[in-house]
């Protein structure tokens, strides 16, 4: 069986009539080029198909073509482990990997533990193999002072999701506070108004934000807010179950709950039906996060969907036109998030 020959760049510029030079500028999205020639050079691609070797790229110029993501080790790992997944990171995958695509980029994925002695070597370690054009931190990293400074000391760009903190790298973020009013003004407007919380990784600035929401909700509706139904947490699904199981033995349950991820709601709502809370005839439950499990849960909860994969998007992109000499803004990026109401949530009984 004789070998498949290999497509090279010298067979585009034979295949398009131009010079390997040309079509090199093409492949990099470089200056100079004429309409008509790009879309020569491209439709040889297409018919060729033609794939750009990354060494190549990298040692024609001053980028590598590479954007790169880090995420927290242990709560990444935990979920592989525990075989429940990881939705957050795939959305983040999804959103960076198809916008670097677009642009003849690759998105790599690196996971760092920020409680580990060696955390600056760690990510001085990856820059050092990979030399990425900028770096896309994700929640607790992203308002971390360490990691900040020393990708400014690096020269490099970042991107900060979910970080709404003033200063350097790009800020990509949705509004945690004014999504934890809603979920719970959806409550609310439903007649509720003993509703317990059940807060976040206290790391995670996002906790402190949503914790913020919701007293703000209760208290627009003249309703002070009860110590007793603000449980801790720390997205997990064990923490769902120790706050119901602490709130069901309450004088006076709440009727509503709002749970900081989709894990966490998970754990409340299988604690609650077996104490014998049925949902949401007995006990109106609400989300984030919309992943997956909560859409297809019995019943399927009420959510707020975050903009993860939008956001990662957007990073990718900020940090791909900074690399090239574009003229890119440095205002924070707010990307709206969406309620989904589903069949978790109701009126209560003596409404």
């Amino acid at each position: 069986m004789q070998k498949k020959r290999a497509v090279t760049i010298k067979h585009v510029a034979a295949e398009a009539g131009v010079s390997f030079q040309t079509v090199s500028r093409v492949i990099n999205k470089g200056p100079h080029v004429t309409a008509p020639v790009r879309e020569r050079v491209m439709a040889a691609v297409a018919k060729l198909g033609y794939v750009p070797s990354l060494a190549a790229r990298r040692m024609g110029g001053s980028r590598s073509w590479l954007i790169l993501a880090l995420n927290d080790k242990q709560p990444t790992i935990e979920g592989w482990q525990s075989r429940r997944g990881n939705d957050w990171v795939d959305q983040m995958l999804y959103g960076g990997m198809l916008k670097c695509a677009e642009y003849g980029y690759r998105m790599l994925f690196e996971l760092v533990d920020s409680h580990a002695a060696d955390f600056e070597a760690q990510i001085q370690a990856a820059i050092g193999a990979l030399h990425p054009d900028g770096m896309i931190l994700t929640p607790p990293h992203s308002d971390n002072q360490i990691v900040n400074q020393l990708l400014r000391n690096e020269g490099l760009n970042f991107a900060r999701l979910g970080s709404r903190r003033e200063g350097e790298g790009f800020a990509v973020f949705m509004d945690d506070e004014a999504a934890a009013f809603a979920a719970t003004d959806h409550l609310l407007a439903l007649g509720h108004e003993r509703i317990a919380w059940v807060q976040g990784h206290p790391e995670y600035n996002a906790s402190a934000d949503r914790l913020r929401g919701f007293h703000r909700a209760l208290e627009a509706r003249g309703l002070a807010p009860d110590p007793d139904y603000i449980r801790p947490g720390d997205f997990s699904y064990a923490a769902g179950i120790a706050a119901m199981e602490t709130l069901a033995q309450l004088t006076a349950p709440p009727t509503g709950v709002v749970a900081s991820s989709d894990e966490t709601a998970l754990g409340v709502l299988h604690a609650a039906t077996r104490l014998g809370f049925r949902i949401p005839e007995d006990l109106s439950l609400v989300s984030f996060d919309d992943t997956p499990t909560v859409r297809m849960s019995v019943p399927a909860l009420t959510a707020i969907r975050q903009p993860i994969a939008e956001m990662t998007a957007r990073a990718a992109e900020l940090l791909i036109e900074a690399k090239a000499g574009g003229e890119v803004t440095t205002e924070g990026q707010l990307l709206p998030f969406e309620l989904v109401v589903r069949d978790s949530t109701a009126p209560p009984k003596n409404a």
